[in-house]
Formats: C-alpha cells, sequence, structure tokens
C-alpha cells in the first residue's frame, strides 16, 4: 500500500494542527477571563498554592514520599508565592521569576528520575514474569502529580501574568484601579503573556504572508 500511508501521515498532521490551535485558543480565552477578574485569579492562585503545599506534606508523611524531594517541591511553591505580590504584572528578566521557571525545570527532573528509578527496582525484584511489583504507583497517578504538584502552579502563574513591559508609565505611579494614570491620562491594561505570544506569532505569520504575496495589503485595491 502506498496511498493510505500517506492519508495517514496527513491525518496525523491535520489532527496535530487542530489540537494545537484548540489549545492555544483555550489558553488566549483562559488569559482574557484573568485579565477582566484579576482579584478573584489571584486569590485562587494563593489558595491554590497552598492547599499543593499540605498535598506535599501529606504525601511526604502519609505516603512516604521523600524528605528532601518533599522540601524542594514546598520551598518551589513558596518561590511561585513570592510572584503574587506583583500579580498580574510580571518582569521577563526580575530574578524571581527566572529562579521559578528554573525550579520548575529542576522539580520535574527530579521527580521524573524519582518515579523512574522506584518502577526500575520495583521490577527488578520481582521474581516471576506473572508477578506483579507492590507499592508502585500506576501511570494516572504519576501523571497526575506531575500535573497538579508539579506543573499546575506554574502553568497557572503563565496564562495569569502579564507582562509589565506593555503597561504604559504613570509619572512613576502605579496605575489606579479606575485605570487612570498620575497625569490624569488612562493607562493602558497590561497584555497578558499568552496573548503577547499568540499575537506575535500571528503578527510574524501575516508578515511572512504579505511578502510572499499570499496576503494583499490593505491599501492595495
Amino acid at each position: 500500500m502506498w496511498i493510505l500511508p500517506l492519508v495517514g501521515y496527513l491525518g496525523s498532521i491535520a489532527g496535530f494542527c487542530f489540537l494545537t490551535l484548540a489549545i492555544a485558543s483555550g489558553l488566549y480565552y483562559l488569559s482574557e477571563v484573568v485579565e477582566e477578574h484579576t482579584v478573584v485569579a489571584k486569590r485562587f492562585l494563593t489558595r491554590l498554592i497552598y492547599t499543593i503545599i499540605v498535598i506535599q506534606l501529606l504525601l511526604c508523611l502519609v505516603d512516604r514520599f521523600p524528605f528532601f524531594l518533599t522540601l524542594l517541591s514546598v520551598g518551589s511553591h513558596v518561590v511561585y508565592l513570592g510572584n503574587m505580590q506583583r500579580f498580574p504584572y510580571v518582569r521577563l528578566t526580575d530574578p524571581l521569576f527566572l529562579l521559578s521557571c528554573g525550579l520548575v525545570l529542576v522539580n520535574h527532573y527530579l521527580w521524573f528520575k524519582h518515579f523512574s528509578g522506584h518502577q526500575e527496582r520495583a521490577y527488578q525484584n520481582m521474581t516471576s514474569y506473572y508477578d506483579m511489583p507492590s507499592n508502585v504507583p500506576t501511570f494516572t497517578e504519576i501523571a497526575s502529580y506531575f500535573g497538579i504538584c508539579v506543573w499546575l502552579v506554574p502553568f497557572a502563574l503563565f496564562v495569569s501574568l502579564s507582562a509589565s513591559d506593555n503597561v504604559l508609565p504613570t509619572m512613576g505611579n502605579e496605575a489606579s484601579s479606575s485605570g487612570v494614570g498620575g497625569d490624569g491620562t488612562r493607562a493602558r491594561r497590561g497584555q497578558g503573556l499568552i496573548k503577547s505570544v499568540v499575537d506575535n506569532i500571528l503578527g510574524a505569520v501575516g508578515g511572512v504572508t504579505s511578502t510572499v504575496g499570499w496576503k494583499k495589503s490593505d491599501d492595495r485595491l
């Protein structure tokens, strides 16, 4: 068969593109919702961080999770909590923000190494092929742990935070809740990081299509 495999490849590519667009649209919508309800989002994220810290401590005390990895995870969420001081604005060159990004990668690597090593040791101790290793977390449990305790808060912060470079200066003062700066001019609301990334990608794609002639310019008859 020659044609059917090509159809399968085209279907896989199309499905991947649609899935990517769906995820991007969902993130874009969440970013707009957070921009409209920043106070509620800040309260929710703060309580979420405290809840995950409690879950980490319970996993350490009850399920005997490694102490030092748990301490690292709790400390990481304390660092994430520091980003809430100026929520929803963030400077991409802020040391606290850069430290948060580094801790996400470190946590993912160390916890992945812990679970993979635990499973490898359990399967090595099996005496028969038909034996089932005991006290080995399932794939669903591991994926849920990573989704809730490792990636949930950083992902929520990434969607919620706004780039502070997109906010107009207001005579050295913060913009008031009414959106009016100190000089009487209305300050522009900060744009979310997700929206900023999507808008830049769309702008770049539009520029490329205009250059190659796929899209006519607006001033052309």
